[in-house]
């Protein structure tokens, strides 16, 4: 939790300062107010006392009780807005740090994790800092206050309340060994339902297509039963605490008048007026001791829950970097050019290569196509390119320099990507195809979507280019999807095109189209074409054929089906000997 204290700056700790000494006042404030109570009582009892000086001490209290109610709303303010600046910082770096992680270090977290980390997490340090924050500092500082001013009263009242403050802190002990590793469960619990509910939502047609909404329902339940169940426990612990404080808090006040009555029999006449008076102080000081605790007691009752979301959150943001990026951002030689040399890749963890000594070189201009049976390794070549991982043995070159030696920024500002599901944002069209670059012009937006067959759908919308998108796309195609993502690749102008099977949702006519202006248009662009489809690969310049993650064949569309089985069995399963005679 202590870590977490990096998220604070010098104006936070000051506001914190400002607290504590307004923290200092309250209840110094507070403590003020049994004095005067039993200046009241000797008053009362005291023959030729006037009702004036009563009245004075009773409006001494009033203006005790509204300066501490003063001092709390403030100290509840700075509380309030220090938490809200310690979320709103915290979940910053927790989106900067994700946003910089490597896939395998997304997979390690797991996508639900992380989002319960962003929200739910920092929410439960917010409420920590916010109502905690005040009660801990409150609580010691009124307990040692009320126990120095009791001291001197009377020893047995003094060891009746040593008594209930040991017992106190025995059952919050006991309490805080029984439920902490409870709510680490919890957390995770809570990990485990948005999982689900994320499944759910995101495979609802497939759930509706085969009846399985029951299993789905029973599914939740079970994890639902569990994360309700623990809960449950910790909750039912936790109510033990209010019972118990107010328990000792009654039998210590029972305790404190019984021991005063005696004392009070047995003191002469002169001794039991001050004995009374001590007894009314002692009574409503040992209450503030109490109350002390009681505070600390809700403390722990948060913290447990709040100091697991700390480590939960300080685990993400300590996590190192799997993906160091380089220090290269300056300009090379040459441009477009791509370069395997020798590369093998296995997943982490994994014991099996998924490509083994992979060499290729795409100059610029080139169109080199990439092909092979489903678990070949060909997006396994794409996410290397990219790296959202890195190689384990060889390595990739762009422009004549290893990937790894450039800053990210720099990399990515070289390459033009189109995943194999095509990935649409919240906004409107515009946004969605300029995203790859600061400052796109419309023109070039314009120019972009025709060349990816995607004016004439647009043209068709309500609000053309300004018409909004969903997040997901939801609202289009998948072949809209795509081509929208292929246009987005296209308005960033960049030295290398990578298409990760990104013509699969196409019908022949618009992919045949589409690769035709996009070749006619970005002659001077390096392509790298994953596919499935022969139709699309078949004038590529290089085609690279995989099987079980090795290069079986490297060569054009005629070379290979003259020399390649692997190439030849996977042309011949898509089109006949005549189609492939005639195809362009």
């Amino acid at each position: 939790m202590l870590k977490l204290l990096k998220e604070f700056d010098k104006k936070d700790f000051a506001l914190m300062g400002a607290c504590v000494l307004l923290i200092v006042f309250q209840v110094w404030l507070d403590l003020k107010i049994p004095d005067y109570m039993s200046e009241i009582t000797r008053l009362v009892q005291t023959e030729g006392s006037k009702m004036s000086e009563i009245l004075t001490q009773g409006g001494y209290m009033l203006l005790c009780a509204f300066g501490s109610l003063v001092s709390a709303f403030i100290v509840g303010f700075i509380t309030s807005y220090i938490s809200a600046i310690f979320a709103k910082r915290t979940g910053k770096s927790l989106f900067e740090k994700v946003q910089s992680f490597s896939m395998e270090q997304i997979k390690k977290f797991k996508t639900s994790s992380l989002i319960t980390r962003t929200t739910n997490d920092i929410t439960n340090i917010q409420m920590f800092i916010s109502m905690g924050l005040q009660l801990l500092i409150k609580a010691p500082i009124t307990a040692i206050w009320a126990v120095f001013k009791i001291l001197n009263k009377s020893w047995q009242w003094s060891l009746a309340t040593g008594v209930a403050v040991i017992f106190l802190l025995s059952v919050i002990t006991i309490l805080m060994i029984t439920v902490i590793p409870k709510f680490k469960i919890v957390q995770k619990l809570i990990d485990n339902i948005n999982s689900l509910t994320r499944e759910n939502l995101t495979g609802i047609r497939v759930v509706r297509a085969f009846n399985a909404e029951k299993y789905q329902q029973d599914k939740f339940e079970k994890g639902n039963k569990k994360l309700t169940d623990t809960q449950m426990f910790n909750q039912r612990m936790m109510s033990i605490m209010s019972p118990t404080m107010y328990l000792i808090m009654n039998l210590l006040t029972l305790s404190i008048y019984f021991i005063g009555a005696n004392l009070i029999s047995g003191a002469g006449m002169f001794d039991r007026l001050n004995i009374f008076s001590d007894m009314v102080v002692f009574s409503s000081y040992a209450m503030q001791v109490i109350m002390s605790f009681l505070m600390l007691a809700m403390i722990f009752i948060m913290y447990p829950r709040a100091s697991v979301s700390a480590d939960r959150i300080r685990e993400v943001l300590d996590e190192g970097y799997t993906i160091k990026e380089g220090t290269f951002s300056g300009k090379t030689k040459v441009t477009g050019e791509i370069e395997f040399k020798n590369v093998s890749f296995k997943y982490p963890d994994a014991d099996e290569y998924v490509l083994r000594n992979i060499s290729f070189k795409a100059n610029k201009g080139d169109t080199v196509a990439i092909i092979g049976s489903t678990g070949s390794g060909k997006s396994t070549i794409v996410n290397l390119i990219m790296r959202f991982y890195d190689v384990t043995e060889g390595e990739i070159l762009i422009d004549g320099k290893n990937i790894k030696d450039y800053t990210l920024e720099a990399l990515y500002e070289k390459l033009g990507y189109v995943p194999q599901k095509a990935v649409m944002f919240r906004g409107t069209v515009n946004y969605n195809v300029s995203y790859g670059k600061h400052k796109v012009s419309k023109d070039m937006i314009k120019k972009a979507t025709k060349i990816a067959q995607a004016d004439e759908f647009i043209a068709k919308m309500e609000d053309k280019y300004e018409s909004e998108i969903a997040q997901g796309g939801t609202n289009i195609s998948g072949g809209q999807k795509q081509r929208l993502a292929i246009a987005r690749a296209i308005a960033k102008e960049p030295e290398i095109y990578v298409f990760d099977d990104s013509f699969s949702a196409l019908d022949y006519k618009t992919d045949y189209v589409l690769r035709k202006e996009l070749k006619k248009n970005t002659k001077d662009a390096t392509n790298i074409i994953v596919a499935q489809r022969i139709g699309t690969i078949i004038n590529a310049d290089k085609i690279i054929v995989l099987d079980s993650g090795e290069s079986v064949g490297i060569g054009t569309h005629q070379e290979l089906l003259d020399k390649c089985e692997v190439y030849k069995e996977i042309a011949y399963s898509q089109l006949s000997k005549e189609e492939l005679l005639n195809a362009e």
